[in-house]
């Protein structure tokens, strides 16, 4: 059964319906479901399919390439040397084809293109120089390298430049389809429980697939991540290293930016993590934020040359937070439970995932087709211009003259609006004025887990909004 992803069948679906060829492309983070997406679209049944080896050489990705040719029924004349050559066998597997519309499913693209190989010379011919012209060839290319299907497919300035007829950049589940999957599965959880374990693994389908029935929340989590011979143990050193070839550096920038909450501008990045202000730290930003593990923001009001990079991945965010130095304790996390480190972890965990669901908090706030950039915002403390120093989390600002001036909390129970709370949320709207010097109007707007305690400091939040309103 397939959870969501409507738009994507719909779009894949299409590509059976008129008498034209279509080159499509599929592109996600690793984990994300788009070898099961397109194999349920296609209800498993391709002319040709074929996934590229993590692992090998040119000479190793042609023989396993031949012996995919040779799994759809067709016979290689002889060893072939270069991927030109092995593209005239596809050829033929198509022409000997008796399907209406022959599906061509490449998996892992980008493992395929080794060093020095002509990959994209032959994909490039085969595709206008043969296929385009037919009416009945869906070719289907797919990688967890999602920098590489961009600069090398996506935007391909060569030969493939507009060449796709469809592109689908595939996306984490949302909290609501994280409870239609784990009701699928007849596991029993509250939506409390579903946001604690999306705090952990984001909405990624794979990591929904290891929870268990008859094991209680913190029990599952414990033999996942913490149990001897826990099946995900490992997986952040195969996270990096499957999507960048020498995922040294990219790591090193991750590791720079799980040290500050709120995230580091290009500068502070270089100034903390020894890596050289070069072209090459550029990129390797941009493909980050192409894979999803970090955002750039403007800060609201600032140049945009000081853009701020921000770790955001889920999973990540908790490996630095408990698993880097694993703890010895198997029942780890059901040990800690409501222990300072968790419950410090929680709240940064639940911004982040507030940060996932922009779109729900536009549908509760009532904005959904008003247009807004999302924003986050700082300030260092000025003692002389009378600003106290500040962060904010969330900002929306709306093209109707209005800023959500967004407070994230988590709790376990209705917050509190304390005397305390009132007067930072007043400071934070002082400074941002001050600073920013914006004529819109500010409203304060609560983003909680259950609701607010009524009281007199209650009345000068404009807006509530809570976990149930983030499943919607």
């Amino acid at each position: 059964m397939i959870i969501g992803r409507e738009k994507e069948l719909e779009i894949l679906n299409s590509t059976l319906q008129d008498d034209y060829s279509h080159f499509v492309a599929i592109y996600g983070r690793r984990r994300i479901g788009k070898t099961f997406l397109i194999r349920e679209a296609f209800n498993y049944r391709f002319t040709f399919q074929h996934a590229g080896l993590s692992e090998g050489g040119l000479k190793d990705q042609l023989f396993a390439f031949e012996s995919s040719i040779k799994d759809a029924g067709g016979k290689p004349e002889k060893k072939r040397k270069n991927w030109l050559e092995a593209f005239e066998d596809l050829k033929d597997v198509i022409r000997n084809s008796t399907e209406k519309k022959k599906i061509i499913f490449i998996d892992e693209l980008s493992w395929m293109d080794t060093q020095n190989s002509d990959l994209m010379v032959a994909l490039e011919n085969f595709w206008n120089g043969w296929a385009s012209g037919r009416r009945d060839v869906v070719l289907i290319v797919c990688a967890s390298a999602t920098s590489w299907m961009l600069s090398k497919i996506v935007h391909n300035k060569g030969g493939l430049y507009n060449r796709l007829t469809e592109q689908i950049h595939l996306q984490s589940f949302t909290l609501s389809e994280c409870r239609e999957y784990v009701q699928s599965k007849n596991l029993v959880l509250t939506e409390s429980q579903i946001l604690q374990y999306y705090m952990i693994f984001g909405g990624v389908p794979f990591y929904w697939g290891f929870l268990k029935k008859g094991l209680s929340l913190p029990q599952n989590i414990d033999e996942i991540l913490f149990a001897k011979n826990a099946p995900l143990a490992d997986e952040f050193k195969y996270l990096y290293s499957s999507i960048f070839k020498k995922p040294e550096t990219y790591i090193k920038i991750i590791e720079t930016l799980a040290t500050k909450k709120v995230g580091m501008t290009r500068e502070e990045i270089i100034a903390n993590s020894g890596i050289a202000n070069s072209g090459d730290l550029t990129k390797k930003l941009e493909e980050l934020e192409s894979c999803g593990f970090i955002r750039k923001y403007d800060s609201f009001g600032m140049k945009k040359k000081n853009a701020v990079y921000q770790l955001i991945d889920n999973y990540t965010l908790f490996y630095y937070q408990f698993l880097k130095n694993k703890p010895s304790d198997e029942r780890f996390w059901s040990n800690q439970i409501n222990m300072p480190q968790i419950n410090t972890w929680q709240g940064l965990a639940f911004e982040r995932v507030c940060l996932e669901h922009i779109s729900e908090i536009k549908s509760k706030l009532g904005i959904s087709g008003v247009q807004t950039d999302v924003n986050s915002w700082y300030c260092t403390r000025d003692v002389d211009k009378g600003i106290n120093g500040s962060q904010i989390d969330l900002l929306i600002v709306r093209r109707d003259q209005v800023i959500n001036l967004c407070e994230i909390k988590f709790s376990n129970s209705d917050f509190t609006v304390t005397e305390s709370v009132d007067e930072s949320i007043r400071k934070k709207i002082a400074d941002f004025v001050n600073i920013t010097k914006t004529k819109y109007a500010i409203y304060p707007t609560l983003i909680t887990t259950y609701g607010m305690v009524q009281n007199s400091y209650s009345g000068n939040i404009q807006s509530v909004i809570t976990l149930k309103d983030l499943f919607t």
